[in-house]
């Protein structure tokens, strides 16, 4: 299986790059950047190119049979900016779908269903939303993953120095993932792909709220950190003034209040269970 990875400098992207190509995947991965890039893929095949520029596109897919949409959007970003998950997704079904690929696996979130729930309604959310039915419409077969919150997002957003932030107080557990179980867990889905259309529920082993998630976070990390809680009230009064922070508000209040339950039996059963724990994380974080 030929690969076009798309999205492979970031702190969820490098992990599944990795892992496919340590397993043997013909991976070549897309960059705006190739030097920058190659750094931090030694020896690994780079071409030049951006999501939103469907003619890279186009010339990337050549010869390929799947891309993997490893896509965001950015924090300080407005609706009506152009959206890697809005304009870069259409030019990568429009792109496949001239070169014939095979497949199209996409990095969604089970966080996403919480639009429409409790009055929200985010444009974000009807972005990630419009984008799987899109993939789904395109007639290329596809793979869409659904993770539940990352151990990631205690190390990298919420870890300011050595302190983390809380924000808010989350009303049920989540399923906490490391993004390396999420790695072979993807890398085992193309194994087995065949030629069906596949979607997952990535969760991992444990729930914990976000304040337990984070005790453990700081009670068994190597480096000294500290717990520090804040009132939402105190985000959405600076959120009037900063989209950053108007994203962590939005982001922050979808996942205090989705109600997720365990759904990962089908995915479990499929790609192998996550091995690693909370505590496991935070003992290696350095």
């Amino acid at each position: 299986m030929k690969i076009v990875f798309i999205g492979g400098t970031g702190m969820l992207g490098m992990p599944v790059a990795k892992q496919l190509i340590s397993d043997g995947f013909d991976v070549t991965l897309l960059a705006r950047d190739p030097a920058k890039m190659q750094k931090l893929f030694p020896g690994s095949a780079v071409i030049r190119g951006d999501v939103l520029d469907k003619q890279s596109l186009i010339a990337a897919f050549e010869n390929c049979d799947t891309v993997y949409l490893n896509l965001s959007i950015q924090q300080s970003s407005k609706e009506k900016d152009l959206q890697p998950e809005r304009e870069g997704v259409r030019n990568a079904i429009e792109a496949a779908q001239q070169k014939n690929l095979k497949r199209i696996a996409h990095l969604s979130s089970i966080i996403q269903n919480y639009q429409g729930m409790n009055g929200f309604n985010w444009w974000a959310f009807d972005i990630k939303q419009k984008s799987v039915e899109a993939i789904k419409s395109s007639g290329i077969a596809y793979s869409i993953f659904y993770p539940s919150t990352f151990m990631e997002t205690l190390s990298h957003q919420m870890r300011k120095g050595n302190w983390v932030f809380l924000l808010g107080k989350s009303e049920a557990p989540m399923w906490w993932i490391a993004a390396r179980d999420y790695a072979k867990q993807v890398s085992r889905s193309f194994q087995i792909a065949g030629t069906g259309n596949k979607e997952y529920t990535i969760q991992g082993q444990e729930p914990f709220d976000f304040e337990n998630a984070a005790r453990v976070f700081v009670d068994n990390c190597p480096k000294k950190l500290r717990l520090l809680k804040m009132p939402m009230s105190v985000l959405k009064f600076f959120s009037q003034f900063n989209q950053t922070m108007d994203y962590g508000v939005r982001i922050c209040e979808a996942l205090n209040k989705y109600p997720e339950k365990f759904e990962s039996e089908k995915t479990w059963a499929e790609l192998g269970m996550p091995a690693t724990t909370l505590k496991q994380f935070s003992q290696t974080f350095l």
